[in-house]
């Protein structure tokens, strides 16, 4: 493909270093998408005969067949996908088949082919968030009143609702959307026609080739088209962020289907067991999306050290932008599928996550609050006495609602029967009203709200 100035092949470890065929093969859709644009754009301006671009276009139509059913014969010394193509195309039509790429070149072939796979694959992602958020959403509704532990430092801190802990994770997931949904409108220009990097003396149509691949515009500078990455940088970033918050949501299903929380069960469908220990039902699906996060954050810092240092236009480091990118949506793509798929299955312990929100003194801050409240205590003062009482139950081994009257009124004479009415860890949980708070009628107005959101 590039003969002429060359009268030998390249040596077989240059071959070998140098073919990405393997990889770029996921590209041949948008590959032929991209030539069938050009071809049509060059005949419409004049540039190659109407008959030319009819046989081209013919020719592309059936190597897309040949490829979608199996039947194309790949090669490494043809290097790429692209390669590829014209090859093929050359030996169904003959010499217009080498009409295709005037006023073209590789570098924005490439870059073409990848913007709108990644555009593409960004567009799954949404859809795919989108399921997740429904399913967080559809199982917080139904758990809207369920009492469990809130934690700090994963120490018992105060008690929260089970819908209002996997609404944080709604929201999350919304915010990765909204990251996505960004990648998307910063990447969707066209970089076709920027030919190698200068632009070509061609007189094509950019808008033209821009609107037939479904982007909003050609872009603006040939040397940015050609070389810039950032749009799979920012998909990378989106994921890694997305792969982070799988990853939290990830460890409190592994936290919560252990026998020493017990707050949680997986079906066997989301179960493994052991090869030695019978007993065992193991959420391994949840620790491989715990483990994939750090790839994903990988494989950003990979393709950013990769671009860093690259100066304009063109190198060919850029040739394994693509294996680390496909590599980073096959993951997302199954950590999506997995964690919407453990959302739905889950099986909730309603007993065992209410008594362990009574442990550890959780109620103290609304003691505290009541101090304030009634008896007009500063809340610096409220939680001294209120401390103060905490360790008078810590002595006595009772946990904070059934330490004696007499016993507060120790610490603070004041104190009357009316105290027992906020220290149960469901009057707490339903006083938490306050906008963005825990209170099941709170759970239960977001749950609606987001039901909207999702039509």
């Amino acid at each position: 493909m590039w003969g002429g100035r060359f009268g030998a092949k390249p040596g077989e470890i240059l071959q070998a270093i140098n073919a990405s065929i393997d990889v770029d093969r996921r590209l041949w859709a948008e590959d032929i998408e991209g030539s069938k644009a050009h071809a049509a754009m060059l005949a419409k301006q004049g540039i190659i005969a109407a008959e030319d671009a009819a046989a081209i276009q013919k020719g592309l139509d059936q190597i897309a067949g040949e490829i979608a059913e199996g039947k194309f014969a790949f090669r490494q010394e043809l290097e790429d996908i692209h390669m590829h193509v014209e090859a093929r195309l050359k030996e169904i039509v003959g010499d217009a088949g080498g009409r295709l790429h005037t006023a073209r070149s590789r570098n924005d072939q490439v870059a073409v082919d990848f913007r709108l796979w990644v555009k593409r694959a960004l567009q799954g992602t949404q859809e795919q968030l989108s399921g997740l958020i429904a399913a967080l959403v559809e199982t917080a509704g139904a758990h809207a009143d369920w009492i469990m532990p809130g934690f700090t430092h994963l120490q018992t801190a105060q008690p929260i609702t089970l819908g209002h802990h996997l609404l944080a994770y709604a929201e999350m997931a919304q915010r990765d959307r909204n990251r996505v949904t960004n990648a998307i409108a910063n990447l969707d220009e066209s970089p076709l026609g920027a030919a190698a990097l200068a632009g070509t003396g061609f007189p094509i149509d950019r808008e033209a080739t821009a609107k037939a691949l479904g982007f909003a515009a050609p872009m603006r500078n040939s040397l940015d088209a050609v070389s810039s990455r950032d749009f799979a940088l920012e998909a990378l970033a989106a994921l890694s962020i997305l792969s982070t918050h799988l990853s939290r949501l990830a460890e409190e299903i592994v936290l919560w289907t252990s026998p020493q929380f017990g707050f949680a069960v997986l079906s066997d469908a989301w179960s493994t067991g052991s090869s030695i220990m019978p007993q065992k039902r193991n959420p391994d699906a949840a620790e491989l999306v715990r483990g994939k996060a750090a790839q994903a954050a990988a494989r950003f810092a990979a393709l950013q050290g990769i671009v860093k240092a690259l100066p304009l236009a063109y190198a060919k480091d850029l040739q394994d932008d693509k294996a680390i990118t496909f590599a980073a949506f096959d993951d997302a793509g199954l950590c999506l599928a997995a964690m919407t798929g453990m959302i739905g299955d889950l099986t909730f312990n309603r007993a065992a996550m209410e008594a362990a929100a009574g442990k550890g003194y959780s109620t103290a801050t609304d003691l505290a609050d009541w101090l304030v409240r009634e008896l007009g205590l500063p809340f610096r003062n409220a939680h001294h006495v209120t401390g103060e009482i905490v360790k008078r139950a810590e002595d006595l081994r009772l946990p904070l609602q059934d330490v004696p009257l007499a016993e507060m009124q120790k610490v603070e004479p004041r104190i009357h029967a009316g105290v027992f009415d906020v220290l149960s860890v469901s009057a707490s949980a339903s006083s938490r009203k306050s906008y963005g708070g825990t209170a099941p009628e709170n759970v239960r107005a977001q749950v609606a709200a987001w039901k909207e959101r999702l039509k």
